[in-house]
């Protein structure tokens, strides 16, 4: 299974970008994390891809969509970033699961992400 995140740049306060994220296989949760240097990684949004129930994360809600398209037997998942800040500057990173979005009710747990991408850079100034 590969995962291939793209669409990370630098871009101005307030500004937009749109990250993508192919998995060769079509998995039932994608979810996009990021980690700025000297941070711990964060969940940032998450989907169920066969019913489209997203997730986001506190510091993100209102400015970034999240959504998938699946093809035949391949998934792509974009996040729509939108009035962008400093704060979001970060390493973006793709992930998937093949059950579930959650663990224990919380859609962020790292480790139960089976597949991730090589990371994409987002750099806000």
């Amino acid at each position: 299974v590969q995962l291939v995140g793209s669409g990370g740049d630098s871009v101005q306060a307030g500004g937009s970008l749109r990250l993508s994220c192919t998995v060769s296989v079509v998995t039932r949760c994608m979810a996009w994390f990021r980690q700025a240097p000297g941070k711990e990684r964060e969940g940032v949004a998450a989907i169920y891809t066969d019913y489209g129930d997203t997730y986001y994360a506190d510091p993100v809600k209102g400015r970034f969509t999240i959504s998938q398209d699946s093809v035949k037997k391949t998934s792509t998942v974009y996040l729509q970033m939108s009035s962008l800040k400093p704060e979001d500057t970060a390493m973006y990173y793709c992930a998937a699961d093949p059950h579930s979005c959650t663990y224990g009710g919380n859609w962020f747990f790292a480790p139960k992400y089976i597949y991730w991408g090589q990371g994409t850079q987002v750099t806000v100034s």
